[in-house]
């Protein structure tokens, strides 16, 4: 968890972008989001094959464009 340290002569905005600059450098905000929703099993499946897809037609799209320059 993060913590700061305030001094007196911090502001609440110094202070707010200390706490948030300390809790980006730790993930804590993509964690949360990232817990926030339960996955099952065929869900990461089924994304797992989409994202592979998604890869072999980008690989595929760009095989072709370089062989059309040739």
């Amino acid at each position: 968890m993060p913590g700061i340290k305030i001094t007196s002569r911090d502001t609440f905005e110094d202070a707010y972008r200390k706490f948030k600059r300390q809790s980006d450098r730790n993930l804590i905000v993509t964690e949360a989001r990232a817990r926030q929703y339960h996955e099952t099993a065929t869900e990461a499946k089924k994304k797992e094959k989409i994202a592979t897809r998604k890869k072999i037609l980008k690989k595929l799209y760009m095989l072709r464009r370089y062989e059309s320059r040739l």
